[in-house]
């Protein structure tokens, strides 16, 4: 299908592009920029004037819910609501149930997500046999199935030992290991240390578990020559850690929510249970020593960390409830927000859930689905086209997604998703 898009503001954060320009879409493909051939002949037209024309989204750190959890969120409702947030990749963890272990498990949740027909669907193999930190996977064998990195999600691997073996197989292979650095035994809280949480009686997480975690896993690194992707910083002493590692030249990447970005402890407020979150949120040094850290390119890539949760599991008391929050709705709107608070450049902001991950996610992109992350002529035509001057409010009813719980809940926010194309298809048309 022959697709033209019209007059719109285009922004390819990869190569700086911003323009007033038309593009030609053909064969699933971009086929030209700003100057479009006489001969190309559309089969339909998209008119973008007044909105920005962008890669599409990708993000990081989603949770579909299934296997296992679908009474959290069905495969279908999660890829809705991810093609209306102008989502078009998205990665998601192996902590569904049974866990991502298997090459099996890994092509049924691809078989199905194909079928579906809406965003590209990365799994995220699991590092160990149940995410039990004792014995590793097959990596070769669910790679050929079809994951682009292995994980243990928000299980943290204690034994050290088990880490430096699941480095070096990685590291073997030029595989990618993402963690979330939390030390087991420090982060058995429900928020983070610190006045707040000492006032309202709730366990704290120090900041220290994120950075003694990172201490460990730099060393391994240093060790072995492995590549690690490390999954929702939330600290000041974490970014601290970050900077000087990249420095120092190890193979790191790292990603920040949508939540930690926004939000501190304050939030919490009244025990809502809403914010309850993992990571927890933290004091407001830490949300701006993030916020820096993202604008300066120490921090790659923004992600939703979506976790649809079911609604009696977020009735129970704060320290009771179930973590997370669905996010992948609100990845874009946040971005420009964050644009609009910090006078962070368009640019960047955008590049943040398009080129950064794109670089995160690499070779293992390459060998699915060729050029993703860019507006460029020859790229795959995954794009969203969104009204920059739009605002919506954040509602149950407003979501698609299955879970309705989120700490946004009453915002309103900019910008609003008009088309998300994949392949060149119109996945999603408001």
């Amino acid at each position: 299908m022959n697709i033209l898009i019209k007059a719109g503001r285009v922004i390819d954060p990869a190569s700086g592009f911003d323009e007033i320009a038309d593009l030609a879409l053909a064969n699933g493909t971009i086929v030209a920029i700003k100057t479009i051939a006489k001969e190309f002949q559309p089969d339909a037209t998209i008119d973008a004037s007044g909105c920005v024309v962008m890669p599409g989204l990708m993000d990081l750190a989603v949770r579909l819910r299934e296997p296992g959890h679908e009474h959290e969120g069905m495969l279908e409702s999660e890829m809705a609501a991810a093609v209306a947030g102008g989502v078009t990749s998205l990665v998601c963890l192996p902590d569904t149930d049974p866990v991502l272990d298997e090459p099996g498990l890994v092509e049924m949740l691809r078989f199905r997500a194909e079928k579906l027909n809406q965003a590209r669907v990365y799994p995220l193999g699991a590092l160990t046999r149940n995410l039990a930190g004792e014995n590793l996977t097959e990596m070769c064998e669910l790679t050929e199935a079809g994951c682009v990195a292995f994980s243990q999600a928000e299980v943290p691997l204690a034994d050290t030992q088990v880490m430096l073996r699941a480095l070096q197989y990685a590291s073997t292979f030029d595989y990618a290991v993402w963690l979330r650095p939390q030390d087991l035994y420090l982060g058995k809280g429900v928020a983070a240390s610190g006045a707040l949480a000492t006032r309202m009686g709730l366990s704290g997480v120090p900041a220290v578990a994120e950075s003694i975690a990172l201490h460990t896993i730099f060393e391994l690194m240093k060790a072995t020559d492995a590549r690690v992707h490390l999954c929702r910083l939330s600290s000041a002493a974490g970014v601290a850690l970050v900077r000087q590692a990249k420095r120092e030249g190890l193979k790191l990447s790292c990603d920040v929510n949508i939540n930690s970005l926004h939000l501190t402890d304050v939030d919490i407020s009244y025990f809502d249970s809403q914010a309850r979150l993992n990571p927890p949120l933290r004091q407001q040094r830490d949300r701006d020593a993030l916020r820096e850290a993202l604008a300066d390119g120490t921090i790659d890539a923004l992600v939703s960390d979506h976790t649809p949760v079911d609604a009696n599991a977020k009735a129970l008391p704060f320290a009771e409830s179930e973590p997370g929050a669905t996010g992948v709705e609100l990845l874009l709107s946040l971005a420009l927000k964050w644009h609009l608070d910090s006078g962070v450049s368009l640019t960047r902001a955008l590049g943040t859930l398009t080129s950064g991950p794109a670089a995160v996610l690499g070779a293992a992109l390459g060998r699915r689905c060729g050029r993703v992350g860019v507006l460029a002529a020859g790229a795959v035509a995954d794009l969203c086209v969104f009204d920059p001057k739009a605002a919506w409010t954040v509602s149950a009813s407003a979501l698609r997604s299955q879970g309705k719980h989120t700490p946004f809940s009453g915002y309103e926010l900019p910008g609003r998703v008009r088309y998300t194309v994949i392949g060149g298809r119109v996945a999603f048309a408001a």
